[in-house]
């Protein structure tokens, strides 16, 4: 029963990403109640996700790091360094929103990639692949970036909260790899499919807590939401396109597909607890309207994502 239900949710997976992002808007209550426990779903999504992909496949994408790791690399310190720049010459670095395409640009991808991944038949392997070495990354490509904006940090806090992150991920990731090897060593096509069900039926679950900011801005200012909503919208979509195009006629191409996801979906929530509230505070309509692109990409991109080779 359970695993018929869970089958079913595989096939109807956009469906579910959209009944998530409903709920989270229209019940703002459930949502704020949900909110508090983001970071205990976001572990046990990784645990899921992890016994999705198995420890061999995991090793397995984790061995081309000749090319994973300049990869990572240019997408949260080149890109951001590139974007500080642009606006400097501009004049507008300490804007709001300046400052917000920055940071979405250093951060490392979602904690939930891996289920984008499986919903577009994109290899969930190499997106927990970026995951893993982005965050292990995160503390030194992003006081790099810092240091080249006019934010005053607290180099342990930045340190102690990536250090807690990749924690989080290597421990969530361990168990579900062990659980894996201890109840599913060989699984049928059948339970491969339940096991993306469950998957994504968590990840279209977390999006009712992430839209808890989103759905009061909503309401009394929509007009910002909308201004905010935009440009969300334009640096994933626009990030995930140009990615996609500028990887398909080169060696990468196979892997074009993750390299794409990873660079439009970032985890911009990390700067919640790593940057001041003073500098954060102006930026949550930000944060809120970015969940939207995220859980939207595999809706609006799909017919983009056919461009990439597919996982099987």
């Amino acid at each position: 029963m359970i695993r018929s239900l869970l089958i079913l949710c595989a096939g109807h997976s956009r469906a579910l990403l959209i009944l998530g992002l409903f709920v989270g808007i229209g019940l703002p209550g459930l949502a704020a109640r949900m909110a508090p426990w983001l970071p205990h779903m976001v572990a046990v999504l990784l645990v899921i996700t992890a016994f999705r992909i198995g420890f061999r496949d995991a090793v397995g994408a984790l061995q081309d790091l000749k090319w994973s790791l300049p990869a990572v690399l240019v997408l949260q310190l080149v890109l951001p360094l590139c974007a500080v720049g642009m606006f400097a010459v501009f004049g507008v670095s300490a804007e709001p929103m300046a400052l917000a395409v920055i940071l979405a640009c250093a951060a490392p991808t979602i904690s939930g990639g891996a289920s984008l991944a499986l919903i577009l038949r994109q290899d969930p392997a190499r997106m927990m692949q970026f995951l893993i070495l982005g965050t292990a990354l995160f503390p030194l490509t992003l006081i790099a970036v810092l240091m080249t904006l006019p934010i005053a940090i607290d180099l342990r806090v930045v340190l102690g909260i990536a250090l807690r992150a990749l924690i989080i991920i290597l421990g969530s990731a361990a168990l579900g790899f062990m659980l894996r090897a201890w109840l599913l060593r060989r699984p049928s096509a059948h339970q491969i499919q339940a096991m993306d069900g469950a998957a994504i039926l968590f990840f279209a679950i977390i999006v009712v807590g992430l839209m808890a900011a989103l759905g009061p801005i909503l309401r009394n200012d929509p007009m910002a939401a909308l201004t905010w909503a935009v440009a969300a919208f334009g640096l994933s979509f626009g990030l995930q396109t140009i990615a996609l195009f500028g990887l398909g006629y080169t060696p990468l191409r196979p892997v074009s597909g993750p390299l794409a996801l990873a660079a439009g979906n970032r985890n911009i929530a990390l700067f919640l607890v790593t940057l001041p509230p003073e500098v954060m505070s102006p930026l949550m309509i930000f944060v809120a309207c970015w969940q939207l692109p995220m859980y939207l990409t595999p809706i609006v991109l799909t017919r983009l994502y056919r461009l990439a080779p597919a996982h099987v």
